[in-house]
């Protein structure tokens, strides 16, 4: 079995610099890392996961605590593409993952407790419910947390701007001649829901548009189901819109089918816009105008915060908005007066 000393030996380095590399200490040169890194990969050296954890009082694992409404779970393909940048940055630095639950033992106690028995380093968090009592005790623990699509000064988060976001759909329907525009909410029960109404509120606002109330539908879990039965609600208004702005790309799919049933043709009859840039949102007919969020820098960046924290607790909580952008492709047209 090789060890850090067949290492040494074959690099010419002290059995010291192979073990910071192996336990990831910052103060080792790149090329010295390289090299040492090289020559582990040709020797077939796998480290120690118990004798890094009495080295570096670390157990090297990150929990993942992931629970959304819409039922869907890791399928969801903006979370799904966001856990898996995230896994990506922490692997690299030499952790693994562990899903993080309620459950021990088939019995229900929590998921601090479920992260003292795991002996979880830190823990990168996406929930729905962010007032759950069990999410809190996690919260006000000494575990280090970063949390996705939220924001508190009680720890650390990364997220995507989403109000501005929703003003950049509002505006671009509004250059293309809409002013009867309609808004499917995400709800107000959730973060990224509630920043983009608040986004499409301040459009309306700020264009000097009409605001009404009937063209604030409810779409419940971001789910398509929902999303096609506020298109349906909509479609029932008497003053019907000639835009939809959906907050999320599974209720705009939704609106799209909606509509396809209703006889109308997108983009000539209805303009619909979404929110993600899921990779499905390329490939409908038409293909969907949405506002883009960054997987890979939400992922990585909510790593590397994470990753610091562990290694520095007592660092102040970091809070991070990233920048989205208008992704213009068939589902909206010039109005039709």
């Amino acid at each position: 079995m090789t060890t850090i000393y067949d290492i040494a030996k074959k690099t010419g380095y002290s059995p010291t610099t192979v073990s910071k590399v192996f336990n990831n200490y910052t103060d080792v040169r790149k090329q010295t890392r390289q090299a040492i890194l090289q020559a582990a990969k040709e020797l077939g050296y796998l480290p120690n996961a118990h004798a890094r954890t009495l080295t570096t009082k670390k157990s090297w694992t990150i929990g993942v605590l992931f629970v959304e409404s819409s039922g869907i779970g890791m399928q969801h393909p903006f979370f799904s593409a966001v856990i898996e940048s995230f896994k990506q940055a922490v692997v690299n630095k030499g952790y693994a993952l562990m899903f993080i639950s309620k459950d021990v033992g088939g019995k229900q106690s929590g998921y601090l407790e479920n992260c003292k028995i795991r002996g979880v380093d830190g823990v990168v968090v996406v929930l729905s419910d962010y007032e759950d009592p069990y999410f809190r005790e996690l919260l006000d623990s000494d575990i280090p947390c970063v949390i996705l699509d939220y924001e508190t000064s009680q720890a650390h988060t990364v997220y995507s701007d989403n109000e501005r976001g929703s003003y950049l759909a509002v505006e671009y329907l509004h250059s293309l001649g809409h002013r009867k525009i309609a808004h499917i909410s995400g709800g107000t029960n959730t973060f990224a829901g509630s920043k983009r109404e608040q986004g499409y509120e301040l459009a309306i606002s700020k264009l000097n548009l009409e605001k009404q109330d009937s063209y604030i539908v409810n779409g419940g879990f971001f789910s398509i189901e929902s999303g096609y039965a506020a298109m349906m609600q909509l479609l029932d208004l008497e003053d019907r819109p000639t835009a939809v702005f959906a907050a999320g790309d599974h209720l705009a799919l939704g609106a799209v089918r909606a509509a396809k049933e209703r006889g109308l043709h997108i983009p000539q009859d209805l303009s619909i816009i979404g929110f993600d840039n899921i990779d499905l949102s390329q490939y409908i007919t038409p293909a969907l105008t949405t506002i883009g969020q960054d997987t890979a820098l939400l992922g990585n960046e909510a790593a590397q915060i994470l990753i610091r924290s562990i290694d520095n607790p007592s660092d102040a909580a970091e809070s991070m908005m990233l920048p989205v952008r208008l992704v213009v492709r068939d589902s909206c047209g010039i109005v039709n007066h």
